[in-house]
Parts: C-alpha cells; sequence; structure tokens
C-alpha cells in the first residue's frame, strides 16, 4: 500500500517567518494556488482513503488540492506542539531564548516551552502508521504539516537526517510505501 503524505499550502505565519505548530493558521492566497499546484502530482491517483490534520491550513490544502474530497479529520497527524514559541519569530528565538532554545530545537525538544518533545512526536507517527497499515486500504492521503513529514521519513529510514539537509516546502509529497511488514520511503517530491 501507498501513503501520500502532503504538507499544506503556505500559511500566514510561513510568510511572515513565524512558528505555527498548533495555532490554526490560514492559508495565504500562495497557499492556495500551491495546493492547487498539487493536483497535478495525484491527479491520476485513486485514493482509498483520506485524512487531514484537523488544523485548517491542512484541511483547506486538502479541499483545494482533491476538491470535493472526503476527508478524516485526525490530530495524529498535526504538527509539531512547540508552546510558547508558536507565533514568534523563528530567527529571533535564538535571541530572545539562547544556546538552549538551539541546543533543544537540534534535538526536537520543545517541551520547556509547554510544547511536544520528539518521543511525542514519533508516537503520534507510529499510531499513526500503524492505523494506516492495518486499514486494508491501498491507497491513502494524509494532508499534514511539515515537521510531521520530516519527522516520517527520518523514522521510515531509521535514522534522524540534520536539519536542513530534506528540505520540506509548502505542498511537498512524501510517499511512503508499506510492503511485507515495514515502511519504506518511496519519493520525496518538493512540488515547487
Amino acid at each position: 500500500m501507498k501513503l501520500y503524505l502532503i504538507r499544506h499550502g503556505e500559511s500566514e505565519n510561513n510568510k511572515t517567518g513565524c512558528y505555527t505548530g498548533w495555532t490554526d493558521a490560514s492559508l495565504t492566497e500562495k497557499g492556495i494556488e500551491d495546493a492547487k499546484g498539487v493536483r497535478k502530482y495525484i491527479a491520476d491517483v485513486k485514493f482509498d482513503k483520506i485524512y487531514s490534520s484537523d488544523l485548517s491550513r491542512a484541511k483547506k490544502t486538502a479541499e483545494t488540492a482533491i476538491p470535493g474530497c472526503d476527508y478524516e479529520e485526525t490530530s495524529l497527524i498535526r504538527e509539531l506542539n512547540l508552546g510558547e514559541l508558536e507565533g514568534k519569530e523563528i530567527a529571533r528565538c535564538p535571541e530572545i531564548f539562547g544556546e538552549e532554545f538551539l541546543k533543544n530545537r537540534s534535538e526536537t525538544n520543545y517541551k520547556p516551552y509547554g510544547g511536544e518533545n520528539d518521543a511525542e512526536l514519533v508516537s503520534r507517527i507510529e499510531a499513526f502508521l500503524n492505523m494506516v497499515a492495518n486499514s486494508g486500504y491501498e491507497t491513502v492521503a494524509a494532508f499534514s504539516h511539515g515537521g510531521f513529514l520530516r519527522r516520517s521519513a527520518d523514522y521510515v529510514l531509521g535514522i534522524k537526517l540534520p536539519r536542513g539537509n530534506m528540505p520540506c516546502r509548502n505542498c511537498a509529497i512524501e510517499i511512503l510505501e508499506y510492503t511485507d511488514g515495514k515502511w519504506y520511503l518511496h519519493s520525496w517530491i518538493n512540488t515547487k
């Protein structure tokens, strides 16, 4: 079976360079155009099931990329919870929070700010992948977020790639394949 994990289009916070996390940010006009651009990559794919994060930027991307689709919302595929960092300018966080922030970010540990850590994100990834693997569906789409896509790829590959080594642009498509009881990274498409 194949799972198409699709990142949402550009959000208002992406545009302003602010952390978003679990904050519900709308898509920009460019974000809507990004989502329309996904259509050409999935036009010939017949999805047996479509999931979306319960955050509006992912839902709007699903509705735009696959007009008229019927999707199931799930919080399992939400972005990483960043706690008090949400809404803050990404570029200013090292200045505001110091060296400890850089260490925590490199370890995917946002617990000190009231958010999640890597183990909690991986737990959600495992739960979602197990749910999909046991669903009986052949082809699934899931509209999610950059942090979820990047860490899903790491999880499936069995390594944690350094930040920036795998760009995850808005509306990137990560295709995972489940064969013989194991998930594989089939392909990664930055659609723009």
